[in-house]
């Protein structure tokens, strides 16, 4: 029993801290590592081991990863290429299909973009078209949200499904290559949800005058900083799928290279640095974009390695025989993973921190829950980020950045954020484990 209350009294730490105290949650994740080690009564050295060997590990495998895909956000967004590509998205599909176009505008943005940056770049251009279309800006809003969403939490480069993956040891080609079919299919109801309920709640609109003074970089380069890096993982994944016999192909070692993630985004980063009208100390010095993107990744790469420290003291402690011994015979396999991850979203608020956070307690439990083959590690990501989104409410930073910038109230907000993200999650779970069951 003493590691069962260990976990409960270290969980409840973590949400009472980041939602109570306001302590952040590296701190909060480092703390409640060491006490659960303490109380389940680890000998010190190996407390000192986990520490150091969890956030070393983790650190070897998705720390640049993190830092790189911020950068290219980072870049996309302030050289004006992300708002390029939104405007080609709604010329290609159109003012009159304005739900459509602002949710798959949201849903590319957020692979590379932060969600909440990514709708404050989109904001007034939905606004605007809101009210020339004579649509719901309620409903066009929820729409753009679930779309960022959607891929924030699914889609790797963007690094809370990166962090997920590197716990898990999952396959990042085939967490991106699944994450885009699910969370596109995830959509389909959430386009419902946006056009027939959210579009009821009404919402003024009040227009400011906007500024076409910003650059406009070219739109095949501000795609390409995006496509070039998915698509080398995926190829590698491909080349490295056992049943296709491609690893002595005579370009493998070519793909092998470019298309592990942390080259891949490093070219992503490159081709990133062409958008900017010119190169100089705005872009690349410590104090210009870079330095922001180094500001923005470092407290992602310090709570995902907190989450490895967290992981490796779980693991360290025995507590994998443990719920090898309990979960043996139940079949909620990836329930478990979704439900722990949506409890800890609803309670503290930040979908990374509920993605790192379950990664780190599930990975000693795969083998019990009949998770451990490549396949299912995969849907075990997914999972997790599908149970990240469950639900976005008043102790969530992107709730407030919507309202805020929409001029809704709080009752607004739950009626358009929270029912939306408990549809897009509760719809990509059962997917996922539709999918599970067929494919596996």
């Amino acid at each position: 029993m003493i590691y069962v209350v260990a976990l409960v009294l270290a969980l409840a730490f973590i949400v009472v801290g980041i939602v109570r105290l306001k302590i952040h949650p590296f701190f909060v994740l480092l703390l409640s590592a060491v006490g659960y080690g303490f109380i389940t009564g680890m000998d010190v050295e190996l407390i000192i081991s986990s520490i150091n060997d969890g956030f070393g590990s983790i650190m070897g495998k998705i720390g640049l990863i993190i830092f790189f895909g911020v950068a290219i956000g980072t870049i996309l967004e302030k050289s004006g290429g992300a708002m390029v590509i939104a405007n080609r998205m709604i010329k290609l599909i159109g003012e009159k299909s304005i739900h459509l176009a602002m949710m798959l505008t949201g849903y590319l943005l957020s692979i590379p973009v932060f969600a909440d940056s990514a709708f404050i770049i989109m904001n007034s251009l939905n606004k605007a078209l809101s009210d020339k279309a004579k649509v719901s800006y309620a409903g066009t809003t929820a729409a753009l949200a679930l779309g960022l969403t959607a891929t924030h939490v699914m889609v790797p480069p963007t690094p809370g499904p990166i962090a997920a993956a590197g716990i898990l040891n999952a396959d990042l080609g085939s967490v991106i290559l699944w994450g885009l079919i699910i969370s596109s299919l995830s959509l389909v109801s959430c386009y419902f949800f946006a056009t027939k309920i959210a579009a009821r709640v009404h919402v003024p609109i009040h227009m400011e005058t906007a500024s076409d003074a910003l650059h406009k970089p070219k739109l095949r380069l501000s795609l390409l900083c995006i496509a070039v890096p998915i698509v080398l993982i995926v190829l590698k994944s491909v080349f490295d799928y056992p049943e296709l016999k491609l690893g002595a192909s005579p370009v493998y070692p070519v793909i092998a290279f470019v298309g592990s993630p942390v080259i891949a985004l490093l070219i992503g980063v490159a081709l990133a640095l062409l958008l900017p009208e010119k190169l100089d100390e705005k872009v690349y010095s410590a104090t210009g974009w870079l330095g922001d993107a180094v500001r923005i990744a470092a407290p992602i790469i310090l709570i995902t390695g907190a989450g490895g420290i967290f992981g490796a003291m779980l693991q360290n402690s025995g507590i994998a025989d443990l719920i090898t011994e309990s979960f043996s015979g139940l079949s909620i396999g990836l329930f478990f993973p979704f439900l722990l991850a949506a409890c800890l979203k609803t309670t503290q608020g930040s979908s990374t921190v509920a993605l790192i956070t379950t990664a780190s307690i599930v990975a000693p439990m795969m083998p019990a829950l009949g998770l451990e083959d490549a396949f299912m590690k995969t849907m075990t990501v997914l999972a997790i980020g599908a149970g990240s989104t469950v639900v976005s409410h008043a102790n969530d930073s992107f709730f407030w950045v919507l309202t805020q910038l929409t001029g809704m109230d709080v009752k607004q907000g739950n009626q358009v954020q929270t029912v939306g993200t408990l549809v897009l999650g509760t719809t990509a779970m059962t997917i996922i484990f539709v999918v599970s069951l067929v494919v596996n």
